[in-house]
């Protein structure tokens, strides 16, 4: 049997792929644990400095998948824990990853796989990619964060239409609401990823992931905090060897050689 989640890193980069094909790589138990462990894996490698997340075959995630939700329906279970032990702690992994996580999305994201992709820094569509919310069509509540990341990037009126209507969103509308940073031809959209992700991995690491703690700090504090946040980061990061070298490069009119630490 085929691993439901890969795992590869190469020049800097780490490529987790949802590989359920079959079954739009929606997320049993197993999956979320192989995905949790994957995206943990990639934020403890130093050698992976930025991450691509995608899917297999047409879709980049269907969200859960729902004939063993009706299984554990069927036994009592419920959701059987599995906002609290798998979604939750994923999507705080990647979101508070410090280092850039790029979604690639090559078809459907509908759901969870919706939320894991706002969970990402970036967002790289194909033309065929579409996204619903999915919920309220089976009668739930948001989760996976996209009550929180969903009104962020669109604002709460269109929000609130996207997730009670919950109509699928196609590509060329999403990138008009912010939902993504771009939408590429389904034939470039491995390149494109992979191109933003080695550009990302030979930048300053450290600074990257002192930006992506600065907006999360400012969203919920006043003006004051925000600034004490920010020097706080800025101290740390005027600590590395990157700050020192580029400083350096700078002045001998170089381009800085970013090493991630």
């Amino acid at each position: 049997m085929a691993e439901s989640v890969r795992y590869d890193l190469a020049d800097g980069v780490a490529t987790i792929g949802l590989n359920r094909p079959d079954a739009m790589n929606s997320l049993t138990a197993e999956t979320k644990t192989a995905l949790r462990a994957a995206v943990e894996r990639a934020r403890d490698d130093s050698a992976a400095r930025a991450v691509i997340l995608t899917g297999s075959g047409r879709a980049f995630s269907a969200g859960q998948d729902l004939r063993e939700h009706a299984a554990n329906l069927e036994a009592g279970r419920g959701l059987d824990g599995t906002i609290q032990d798998h979604y939750n702690p994923i999507v705080l992994a990647i979101a508070r990853m410090p280092k850039p996580v790029i979604a690639a999305v090559n078809g459907v994201a509908a759901g969870a796989g919706f939320s894991l992709a706002l969970a990402c820094d970036f967002r790289i569509a194909s033309e065929k990619a579409s996204f619903a919310t999915a919920f309220t069509r089976i009668g739930l509540a948001p989760d996976s964060g996209l009550s929180w990341t969903l009104q962020r990037l669109v604002g709460r009126a269109r929000a609130t239409e996207l997730l009670m209507l919950a109509e699928p969103v196609r590509a060329a509308e999403a990138l008009e609401l912010g939902l993504v940073n771009r939408v590429v031809p389904a034939d470039r959209l491995d390149a494109e990823a992979r191109e933003l992700a080695e550009r990302l991995a030979a930048g300053p690491t450290a600074a990257y992931g002192a930006v992506k703690t600065a907006l999360d700090h400012a969203a919920t504090a006043d003006l004051a905090d925000a600034l004490a946040k920010e020097a706080e980061l800025q101290d740390a990061c005027a600590a590395t060897a990157d700050h020192a070298n580029a400083t350096k490069a700078f002045l001998k009119k170089e381009q800085p050689v970013f090493e991630g630490r």
